[in-house]
C-alpha cells in the first residue's frame, strides 16, 4: 500500500495553544525573549488572557518541539536552537523565510548524502512492481506539469517508492520525516521556468537507470537530479537576499 503525503492544508487549523505558541515562537527567534527564560504557565495567562488549560497546553506543544524544557517549579527555559524539532510542519511555518531557506539548504545536502545512495540500493533489489508503480508516476508527472501542486505530490511519491525499495526502515523514516520540508522545497524548484519538464526528464532517467538494474548509473542520475533542483534553491536564495537587503 502507498502512503500518501498529507495535504498541507492539514496543519492550517489554528486552535488558540497553537496561536500563543506561534507567538512566542517568533518572539524567542526574534531575541525579544532573552537570557534563556521563557513565560511559564502564569506569565502566558496573564499576558494573553486565556485559563490555564490553555497556557499549560501552550506550553507542551513548545515542549513537543523541544523549543524549551519545563523545568521542576514550573521554571519554563529555552533550549538551544540547534536542538529544536525543524523536521516539524508547525515550526518550519512560524519560521523567519531567511532561516526556511537555510533550512531548506541542509536538506538539500541531507538528500545529496543519501537519496543517491538509496538509489544505487533501489537497484539492486527493486521489484517489477515497483517498477510499474514508478512508470505510471512518471506518466502522471508528464500529465501534471501544468499544476505543480499536484506534480509534487507524486514526485514526493516516486521518491519514497525509491527509498522503500532501498529496503531500509530506518532510511524510510528519515526520508519520510522531512516530508515537510521536502514540500517547501519542491515548491519553490517547481516555480521556475519549464521545470517540471526538466523534473520529468530527471525522474524518466533515474527510472530507466532501475530498469536497467544499473547501482553506478541510478545514483549518477539522481545526482543529476539533485544538482539541478541546487541550482533553482540558490537562485530563489539570492533572490530573497535581494529583496531583504531593498527592505
Amino acid at each position: 500500500m502507498q502512503r500518501g503525503q498529507e495535504s498541507p492544508d492539514a496543519v492550517k487549523v489554528r486552535t488558540l495553544p497553537v496561536q500563543v505558541a506561534a507567538h512566542l515562537t517568533r518572539r524567542i527567534v526574534s531575541g525579544e525573549i532573552a537570557d534563556g527564560r521563557a513565560p511559564s504557565e502564569l506569565d502566558i495567562t496573564r499576558e494573553f488572557g486565556v485559563s490555564r488549560v490553555v497556557a499549560r497546553e501552550t506550553l507542551k506543544i513548545l515542549a513537543s518541539l523541544d523549543i524549551v524544557d519545563v523545568a521542576q517549579g514550573r521554571r519554563v527555559v529555552v533550549r538551544p536552537r540547534a536542538e529544536w524539532d525543524y523536521l516539524s510542519p508547525l515550526l518550519i511555518e512560524w519560521l523567519p523565510p531567511e532561516t526556511v531557506g537555510e533550512l531548506l539548504q541542509e536538506l538539500h545536502q541531507m538528500r545529496v548524502l543519501l537519496e543517491p545512495e538509496l538509489a544505487a540500493m533501489a537497484a539492486v533489489s527493486v521489484s517489477d512492481e515497483t517498477l510499474a508503480r514508478l512508470e505510471d508516476e512518471i506518466g502522471r508527472m508528464a500529465a501534471l506539469e501544468v499544476d505543480p501542486n499536484a506534480y509534487l505530490e507524486v514526485d514526493h511519491e516516486f521518491h519514497m517508492e525509491i527509498c522503500r525499495a532501498a529496503d531500509n526502515r530506518i532510511l524510510d523514516r528519515i526520508m519520510y520525516s522531512a516530508r515537510w520540508l521536502g514540500t517547501a522545497s519542491r515548491r519553490i524548484t517547481n516555480e521556475a521556468p519549464a521545470a517540471l519538464r526538466k523534473a520529468t526528464a530527471d525522474h524518466k532517467a533515474i527510472y530507466e537507470a532501475l530498469v536497467a538494474r544499473d547501482p553506478d548509473r541510478a545514483r549518477a542520475a539522481m545526482r543529476k537530479h539533485l544538482a539541478n533542483n541546487s541550482a533553482l534553491l540558490a537562485e530563489k536564495e539570492e533572490r530573497t537576499r535581494r529583496a531583504a537587503r531593498r527592505r
